[in-house]
Formats: structure tokens, C-alpha cells, sequence
């Protein structure tokens, strides 16, 4: 378990932010570190499940992949969209 920075590009969002996440966090955790960030600040709550992809790649990361094991590097960015 370690702090992980992660830029997040959130669907709906003019801000990219840098989001602390843990190494052990799965995919769906960061999502929703990320969405604390934007929605209901800058970005509309929609309904839907958020996934998460390496920035403007069209490959999603499984829901249960954790940080360790994406082969993310720290402050890379990553999107994250309503599926």
C-alpha cells in the first residue's frame, strides 16, 4: 500500500486533477476518488457505472484491476467515463 498520484480527466470536466489514489486501490476505487472531485462540483451526477482507460485510449481497464497491477505510472493520466 502506497500513495499513487494519478492525473484524472473526468468525462464532463475542463479540469484535469491531480487525485491521490493507493497502489492497492482497484479501478472502481479510483473512479470514485476521481468523481469526489468533479461531480457535483463541475460535472452533472449521472447514472451509470464509471470505468476508467489510459487517456484516449478506447481499452477500459477491468473494474477489479488494481493500481500495482495496471501498468500505470505515477501522474499519468487517465479518463474517466460513464459506461
Amino acid at each position: 500500500m502506497a500513495m499513487f498520484p494519478i492525473h484524472s480527466n473526468f468525462q464532463g470536466d475542463f479540469v484535469v486533477q491531480l487525485v491521490p489514489v493507493d497502489s492497492d486501490d482497484t479501478m472502481d476505487q479510483v473512479a470514485e476518488k476521481c468523481a469526489y472531485h468533479s461531480v457535483g462540483r463541475r460535472v452533472k451526477k449521472r447514472s451509470g457505472i464509471l470505468r476508467v482507460r489510459r487517456h484516449k485510449s478506447i481499452e477500459l481497464f477491468d473494474r477489479n484491476t488494481k493500481v500495482c497491477d495496471s501498468g500505470l505510472k505515477p501522474t499519468e493520466v487517465i479518463d474517466i467515463i460513464y459506461e
